[in-house]
């Protein structure tokens, strides 16, 4: 509704950024009293992850009355890939770095990965494809930057469409593979020892590309794994995967909100397969869908069984 107000010029600038400065204070305030370890800032600026990106980013257009369904009721605008893509001045650190200096507790810098900006956009074709995800990349690469000048120690750089374009041609998988896993290290490899780069992937079915998850070299990933009743478990056992992983222990895209003793058993089958000391406990993806009194209850449930396990493994 603020957003709809500013846009209509109900809100001047300046009212709408006071209106966004106090919803990000009220998510860290919601966080640090469900015991939440990492934070996040909310993203209450942001009309889409992909289109807020497209709007900051050179080379892109918005489109006013371009609705298409993602899934569910739930649609959204893709944006116009048209030329070059650049990045002209920071846009993510303002709101990030207004959400850090309201806790001591660290706030994770919260980007959209070039795969899934170009999944989720209409796209030029007088180029290939990965000449288009380099560009993508190194305007990320430049938000990054002055997200760490900024302060920020974790920066997730989403890639929930990774798995989904995935060509069905056997003989096309190897070549996406290597461009998409090359786009997003160009973004993320300038980032500081000391910066903890996570990702976060979706869409199950994780085994035939667990090499290129692999070769993302993030710190920490996260994967959409409850309702497959972490399934993908078994494939990072067997691959070895040596650094953090979080199979998601809740369903957000269902309004049912899961029981502290469902989640520590997800929890459970998560710990007995992986070194505990690599698992991060967190929901299947995002909570933009969800209303705040399941979300709470959910989150509660998730801290719960999180201390649960932890004094588990630790006895």
């Amino acid at each position: 509704m603020a957003r709809a107000d500013h846009k209509a010029g109900r809100l001047t600038d300046e009212q709408y950024a006071d209106f966004l400065k106090a919803e990000i204070e009220r998510v860290i305030r919601f966080q640090e009293d469900l015991g939440l370890d990492v934070l996040v800032h909310g993203e209450a600026e942001r009309n889409d992850m992909v289109q807020y990106f497209a709007e900051n980013f050179d080379g892109f257009a918005a489109t006013e009355f371009g609705w298409v369904q993602s899934y569910g009721s739930r649609c959204t605008r893709p944006s116009i890939l048209w030329g070059d893509v650049s990045r002209s001045a920071p846009f993510t650190v303002e709101w990030i770095g207004h959400a850090q200096s309201l806790t001591k507790k660290p706030v994770k810098g919260m980007l959209t990965g070039p795969v899934t900006i170009l999944a989720w956009s209409f796209v030029r074709n007088d180029q290939p494809l990965s000449d288009t995800a380099q560009q993508v990349a190194l305007a990320l690469r430049d938000e990054i930057a002055d997200l760490e000048k900024a302060g920020t120690a974790i920066i997730q750089v989403d890639e929930p469409a990774l798995r989904e374009l995935l060509p069905l041609r056997a003989a096309d998988k190897q070549a996406y593979l290597d461009w998409s896993v090359a786009a997003f290290r160009l973004a993320t490899a300038g980032a500081a020892t000391d910066t903890q780069i996570h990702t976060h992937l979706c869409y199950s079915e994780f085994g035939e590309v667990i090499s290129a998850i692999d070769g993302l070299d993030a710190d920490v990933t996260s994967i959409e794994a409850a309702r497959s009743r972490l399934e993908v478990v078994a494939d990072i056992d067997s691959f070895g995967f040596s650094r953090g992983i979080g199979p998601g222990v809740y369903d957000i895209h269902s309004p049912r909100v899961p029981s502290v003793e469902e989640t520590t058993d997800l929890l459970r089958t998560a710990v007995a397969s992986i070194d505990p000391q690599n698992v991060w406990v967190n929901p299947d993806c995002g909570l933009k869908t969800r209303a705040y009194p399941e979300t709470e209850a959910s989150l509660k449930a998730l801290v719960a069984a999180a201390k649960t396990v932890r004094e588990e493994v630790s006895a």
